[in-house]
């Protein structure tokens, strides 16, 4: 499974209509992230998979800095900004530095933008297909058990937040398994972005649509590229059409 703790570091709109549900509409080339929007991405995947919650404490900057490889001067402005945006707080004194808002949700559905967000899933489902493609029948023993084990939580939780961090960690957890580690930094990227871009699906959806998880491993299990395609396509537009 994709572990980010400690670590901050294709559909259009129209996709309910017969043209939609037909056809694939890519909006490629995704633009590459700057320092400063990858570092607000990454925190914004930390609250998503419950590493960081409303009011804790981040790291000093030099830490981040070190784990993402930039500048101290890079952090410092991209926390800055976060602040002014209302995403985190500042507070002086001995007991001070960086946090997260309390109202860190309230604030972050002022950022969501339907377009930059269908562009990134677009991009996400290529990718997902690429990688499913790439692996086919030839997935190592026992590379799907804890990916089993997230469709399991998913179908036993009730708490949206839950349900919703468990989605986001079994597509972290699907790109580590079939990309050996490679591609699992840039779905980390793609989802910390929509994390803030795209409203929550219902957490009656993502329940229902963890049956695409499972179709999916199974197809992959035995060989079955068209099947873990089709499921991979299946339910990016359920989510895409039930918002």
């Amino acid at each position: 499974m994709a572990n980010t703790a400690g670590k901050f570091g294709l559909y259009p709109a129209s996709a309910g209509t017969a043209a939609g549900r037909g056809a694939i509409r890519a909006r490629l080339p995704v633009r590459a992230q700057t320092g400063a929007e990858l570092i607000r991405s990454r925190i914004a995947l930390q609250v998503r998979l419950a590493h960081l919650s409303p009011g804790d404490r981040l790291p000093d900057a030099g830490v981040i800095a070190e784990d993402f490889g930039m500048s101290e001067m890079t952090v410092r402005r991209a926390l800055e900004t976060m602040c002014q945006d209302g995403l985190l707080d500042r507070r002086r004194g001995r007991v001070g530095g960086t946090f997260v808002a309390g109202e860190w949700a309230a604030v972050a559905a002022a950022f969501r933008d339907g377009e930059q967000a269908a562009a990134l899933k677009d991009f996400h489902l290529l990718l997902e297909c690429g990688l499913v493609a790439r692996s086919t029948g030839e997935l190592p023993a026992h590379w799907d058990a804890d990916l089993r084990a997230v469709v399991a939580e998913m179908d036993a939780a009730e708490d949206p937040s839950e349900l919703l961090r468990l989605e986001t960690c079994f597509h972290l957890g699907l790109a580590e398994a079939l990309g050996e580690g490679v591609a699992g930094e840039q779905v980390a990227d793609i989802l910390g972005q929509l994390c803030l871009l795209a409203p929550a699906p219902p957490a009656a959806l993502l329940r229902g649509e963890n049956k695409h998880h499972a179709d999916l491993l199974t197809a992959l299990e035995l060989g079955h590229l068209d099947a873990a395609v089709a499921a991979l396509k299946a339910h990016q537009l359920a989510l895409i059409s039930g918002l």
